[in-house]
This record gives C-alpha cells, sequence and structure tokens, in this order.
C-alpha cells in the first residue's frame, strides 16, 4: 500500500468534485459490518483495583484538536470508472500477456461487452450505487469476497508485520514488552473510542499542512464538508470506517459465508500460551484503563505460568477450511463451549506467547509469525501479537474486516508510544495482588468427534504450512536515494526488478498485483495496480537480449516504464483502475441472476486474474519487514520494502512449482541492470 500516489492530479480531480459534488449526511458510519451477539457482554472476571490514575495522560495516546471521525461524513463518493475507460485499460493490460492471437480474441469480445451487456450492467451498477449513498459501490462486493472464500485464513489471507527488534537493554524480554504494547494498544483504543485519536490525513505537503493551522481551522469546519476544507490545504482525509473493528472483533466460520463480529462493550483482553487460552480485564466497569503494574502482573503470571499444552488444543480450527471450522464450532457450542468462545471472539485482541527464539534469522521469523505453533495462535482475531521468547514481535492480522490503513495508523502510534512513553521498565516491580484472582484459564470440553477433528486439522496444518519456501534478497545495490537522483519512481523500479527477473527466469510476463489504497473516498478498499505493463515488456525483452542495446536506449526505457507506472497509480488512487470495476459488474450479474458476459468466461480473463507475480511493499519505517503467501499454489508473495540506501525482498513460493532462489538470483541481475543503465552519464 501506498499513500504517495495521492498526488497533484489528485488534488486537481479533487478541485473538480468540488465544484460539483453537494455534501449529505450519511446514514450511518459502518453500514457494511456485519455484528452478531455484540450485546453479549464478557462478565467481569474479578473486582478491579480502584485507586490508580485515571488522568488523561495516562488514559490516551494523545488528544487530537480535531474530533477523529470529523472528515468521515464529507469524504468524497469512489468514482465508477466510464465503461469505456475500463475496457481500454483491461485491453492494455492484456495485450503485455496474450500472443497476438489471443489478444484479436479477447479485443473482440471487449468491444461486444462495451455495446451489450457490459453497457446494461455499468448503469445498473450506477444505478445502485446512487440508492447507496452511504457507501462505496465495491465496499459491499469485497467484503462477501473475503467472507465467502471457503480456504483457510492463514496462508491465504493473513499477512504479518514485524516490529523492529527492541535495542534497549532489558525492554525486549517478552513479559517487558508484551506489557508495554499492550498498555500502548489500550491507550490507543481508548483515544479511537472517546474521538480523540488523531484522524488519518495524507499530506501532499506536511510542512504547509500537517500543523497547528491546519487543525485549528478545519476543526471549526462542520463535518458536513470539513473534508473540503482540508483539501484546500492540499490534505487528504483517509476514510477510518474500518477502524471500528480493529479491536474486540473477530471472524466468526458460518456454512458459506462468516461473518464479522464486534463488541465495543467488552472489557478483556485475550493471551495464548502452550496452546491454552487466557482472559483478563484490562478496562474496568468506568471505562478506564487499568494501571500499569495490575497489567503487569497479569501478563507475566500468563507468561510464566507452567501448564503443558493441552493434548487436543481448539486453536488448530482457526487454520481450517471455513466450512469444516464453521461445523466444529457448532459442535463445540453444542457441548457446552459458548461462553469460553464468547469470551475469545470479543476480547479487545489476541497476544501469543511462542517458546520459539529466533535469533534474528529472517527465515525462521517469517515463518513464526506468518503461521507458526498452529495450535498456539487465533488466525480469526481482527490481530494477534506474537511474543517470541527471545522478545521478537510481530503483528499478524486477519484480512477481511479491512485493509493497511487502520493496521498502519495503530502501529505507527503504538510504536512511538511505547519508545516515548514505556510504563514498565526492566526495574519494574509487579503490583502487590494475586493474579491469579484476575486471570482465567479457558476451560473446553471436547467430544471424541471434536478431537478427531483436531488431530485432522493438524495433519493438514502441517501438510500445509511446510510446503512453503521462503527466500531473502537485501542489496545495497540501489535505494531510494538513487531513484530520486535519476528521476525515477522507487517504487516503479523495485516492480521493474520483478518482472525483470521472472522474465530472465521463465522467458515471459505473468499477471501481476500490486495494491493500491483508494481511502481518500468513503469506504474505500483497495484498488489493484496492474505492474506487468507493454513498457515493462520491452525493458525486460530488450534487458534479457543475448545483445542487448546500449545503456542509453536500456535507460529511456527504464524511464517511460517509471512514467507509465506513475500514471497507472494515480489512476489506481483515484479509484480509476479496471479491475474493481469489473469486479463488481461480475457479483452484480450473478446478484441479478443473468447470464454470465463472454468477458467473464473468456479464459484470457482467468489468466489476468491468475496472479502469479503477487505484490505488497511496506509504507513505514516502524516495520522491520512483512510477508504474506502466494496466491496461486504456483505463484510467488512478494514483500518488498526499497529504503534510502538499500532494497530487500522476502519471496515465498511453493517448490516445485515455483524455484524461489532462481527468481531471488534473477532478481539480483535484474536490479545490477537497472542501476547500470540508470548510471549512464
Amino acid at each position: 500500500m501506498s499513500f504517495h500516489c495521492l498526488g497533484d492530479l489528485f488534488y486537481l480531480y479533487l478541485k473538480r468534485r468540488m465544484l460539483t459534488i453537494k455534501c449529505r449526511n450519511i446514514n450511518r458510519l459502518l453500514p457494511q459490518v456485519h455484528t452478531s451477539g455484540c450485546s453479549l457482554v464478557a462478565r467481569s472476571l474479578s473486582a478491579s483495583p480502584s485507586c490508580y490514575s485515571t488522568s488523561d495522560e495516562y488514559q490516551y495516546i494523545h488528544k487530537s484538536k480535531v474530533p477523529t471521525m470529523h472528515f468521515q461524513k464529507s469524504l468524497l463518493r469512489l468514482p465508477i470508472p466510464d465503461l469505456e475507460k475500463t475496457c481500454s485499460r483491461y485491453l492494455r493490460s492484456q495485450k503485455a500477456l496474450l500472443s497476438d492471437e489471443e489478444f484479436k480474441v479477447t479485443e473482440n469480445i471487449v468491444n461486444q461487452f462495451k455495446t451489450g451487456s457490459g453497457s446494461d450492467l455499468a448503469a445498473m451498477l450506477k444505478l445502485q450505487d446512487k440508492e447507496n449513498k452511504h457507501t462505496s459501490y465495491i465496499s459491499g462486493p469485497w467484503f462477501d469476497m473475503y467472507l465467502s472464500d471457503r480456504v483457510p485464513v492463514v496462508l491465504n489471507y493473513n499477512p504479518f508485520l514485524a516490529f523492529w527488534p527492541e535495542e534497549r537493554p532489558g525492554y525486549g524480554d517478552p513479559v517487558v514488552r508484551a506489557t508495554n504494547i499492550l498498555i500502548s494498544s489500550m491507550r490507543f483504543m481508548k483515544t479511537l473510542r472517546d474521538g480523540m485519536l488523531e484522524p488519518v490525513v495524507y499530506h501532499l505537503n506536511a510542512a504547509k499542512s500537517d500543523t497547528d493551522t491546519f487543525r485549528n481551522v478545519v476543526k471549526w469546519i462542520p463535518s458536513a464538508i470539513s473534508s473540503y476544507g482540508a483539501y484546500a490545504f492540499k490534505a487528504f482525509p483517509l476514510d477510518m470506517s474500518q477502524f471500528g473493528n480493529l479491536f474486540n472483533s473477530t471472524r466468526i466460520p458460518m456454512i458459506g459465508k462468516d461473518i464479522l463480529k464486534c463488541d465495543p462493550t467488552a472489557r478483556h483482553m485475550l493471551f495464548m500460551k502452550n496452546g491454552n487460552f487466557y482472559v483478563f480485564d484490562i478496562i474496568d466497569k468506568d471505562g478506564n484503563l487499568l494501571p500499569p503494574d495490575h497489567i503487569h502482573t497479569c501478563v507475566s503470571y500468563v507468561a510464566n505460568d507452567p501448564t503443558p499444552a493441552p493434548e487436543h488444543s481448539i486453536a488448530i480450527f482457526s487454520s481450517e477450511n471455513r466450512d469444516t471450522w464453521a461445523r466444529c464450532r457448532d459442535e463445540l457450542i453444542a457441548a457446552g463451549n459458548e461462553e469460553a468462545l464468547n469470551l475469545i471472539d470479543t476480547a479487545a485482541f489476541n497476544i501469543v506467547f511462542d517458546d520459539v527464539r529466533t535469533e534474528l534469522d529472517p527465515i525462521k521469523t517469517y515463518r513464526t509469525f506468518l503461521y507458526g505453533n498452529g495450535k498456539n495462535r487465533w488466525f480469526d482475531k481482527s490481530f494477534s501479537l506474537i511474543f517470541t521468547a527471545d522478545g521478537q514481535t510481530a503483528l499478524n492480522f486477519e484480512h477481511a474486516w479491512g485493509d493497511g490503513v487502520a493496521v498502519m495508523s495503530y502501529f505507527n502510534e503504538v510504536v512511538k508510544d511505547v519508545k516515548h512513553k514505556a510504563r514498565i521498565h526492566p526495574d519494574s516491580k509487579p503490583a502487590n495482588i494475586d493474579a491469579s484472582q484476575y486471570v482465567r484459564k479457558l476451560e473446553f470440553n471436547l467430544t471424541p468427534s471434536l478431537k478427531g477433528a483436531i488431530d485432522k486439522a493438524i495433519q493438514t496444518y502441517e501438510t500445509n504450512t511446510s510446503a512453503l519456501h521462503v527466500d531473502v534478497l537485501d542489496s545495497d545495490i540501489f535505494g531510494k536515494s538513487f531513484c530520486k537522483k535519476h528521476k525515477v519512481s522507487p517504487d516503479a523500479m523495485m516492480q521493474l526488478g520483478f518482472q525483470t527477473a521472472y522474465y530472465l527466469q521463465h522467458g515471459q510476463t505473468v499477471a501481476s498485483y500490486e495494491s493500491c489504497s483508494t481511502s481518500a473516498f468513503k469506504h474505500g478498499r483497495t484498488e489493484t495496480l496492474r505492474p506487468a505493463t507493454l513498457e515493462t515488456l520491452a525493458f525486460t525483452k530488450a534487458a534479457a537480449s543475448p545483445q542487448p542495446p546500449c545503456r542509453t536506449e536500456l535507460k529511456n526505457l527504464i524511464i517511460e516504464c517509471s512514467k507509465v507506472h506513475g500514471n497507472l497509480t494515480k489512476e489506481a488512487a483515484m479509484g480509476q483502475g479496471f479491475d474493481r470495476h469489473l469486479f463488481a459488474m461480475r457479483k452484480l450479474a450473478e446478484a441479478k441472476g443473468m447470464k454470465m458476459p463472454d468477458l467473464y468466461t473468456d479464459p484470457a480473463y482467468s489468466k489476468i486474474n491468475h496472479i502469479i507475480i503477487s505484490t505488497s511493499t511496506l509504507p513505514s519505517t516502524d516495520i522491520n519487514f512483512g510477508g504474506f503467501a502466494p496466491v496461486v499454489r504456483d505463484g510467488f508473495g512478494v514483500g518488498y520494502q526499497i529504503q534510502d540506501n538499500r532494497l530487500g525482498i522476502v519471496l515465498s513460493s511453493y517448490p516445485p512449482h515455483r524455484d524461489g532462489p532462481g527468481f531471488i538470483e534473477c532478481a539480483e541481475k535484474a536490479y545490477k541492470i537497472i542501476h547500470d543503465a540508470l548510471s549512464k552519464p
């Protein structure tokens, strides 16, 4: 995800929209979030201590001058692209992937779609969008896409983001670090819930708009038009509707389609260790965060509990096929485990203590945080924080409820708060309380069939996760500074490296994916940026030629690739890609029971959506690295980062379908070719 895409073109677009769009109130903030059982509050686990600081300085991470949701009502609506432009963009992307003969067939199909069923679907989609002005045209179908998929969330959806190792002596101790991150997380939650969290705003020129003057002005503008005031500063508020599912939320397995369950009234935390589940209150009955020493004592109690792993842990169920898991959950409830499951579901989030020591090995760290011990994970929670025995930490999150804006806002604020306002120190003493009176270990009644299902789920999990291969590239060949010096986009150069690496390895171009946020619009999600273009194809062919052209010609090709990538990024950020538009029309045809248009049954449509190179970048310097698995068995999952003077890739693949080490070797060659070509005087 990248917010640099909101450039001057977007600003001009917004200025035009401001002249024509009337502001209307929205009916509600989170219309697409499904809830179930939100009124069921976890019972108080024990009486809470009464004497501690309830000062704002402790309770809140900060106090924003501008209310958290101040801009939400006036965000621009996600535009629906013109069908003509969608078809044109689709064909241009297909041309890089298809033979001339295949392209002619697809071109004819697209032209028929444009004047036939596609025209009808586009009109129906616009009418439906007009009748649902409280949301975006993609929000509902996108939730449905995630929640209806029956594959396990682990490896298929859940990514991870790793924190940097704690450098301060003693603060990397798992108990100290977990307690500090937990306290900062709850301070963030309270700040969000009480409307005091700084709204997420992309500042085109931070020196001019990320200022007290900006905040003092926009806070007085009515919320119905406040975004327009921000636009005048070239500042772009981002959609925050997903923040409501960040805490006290989980994905519940159901036959056919899951639901999201949220209970913001719940006051407890969930912990896991050795496959055991623990809960304790973190907020008192008056809504105040409990004192640091009390929290420290409870966290320490869980971390040091000697209870061995159960013979059968229900945790493995969250790694299963969703329908299989749904049936097992029904059986768990029938066996008397509903209250325990509800405590898991409604907890603020999950903290996992793992007995693994990563020793800073990137591949071991990757495996631990992406999946790890499936008997000691709960992949359905909105997010889990995983702490290894040597104090390494990462966030693993379920993807259906939201995208990167909420997660990154939380991650960045917590990192900053822990760094500057740690409440527990290596010499801190626990509270003088009996933690066993506050911490409850959950017990489960398991039938013989449930135990058998657990055994089978473990076998499936081990088979699936053991097949994943991980490779790493960490190179100083160039970085952002080099790219900026030569006036090319750093992200475009990373993507060009992937395209060139694959062409060097396989001699062809394949369907590729980069996510771009559309969060500048109300209930925006993401748009697909297609990095494989006619321009990258031209460069990769030249670079792979036995007799490559001169470096000047290669440099010109690189510059053209960067320009095209920049334009695609701007289009995607403005909701002007083709993927979400085509997806929404396909879902509409399904919902209406229409005959599926030939465009969607064309093999070329399947080919472009069989993503071989799936990529995601890490936009925050607070993140050490992150990763995810390939989205198809014969694909690559490419997590990447480019810093001032370095670039890095964490690559996942499934041998023998793909050769990860070979791709990394070709990527090194590709970046050297790019570097040498740009270095030409």
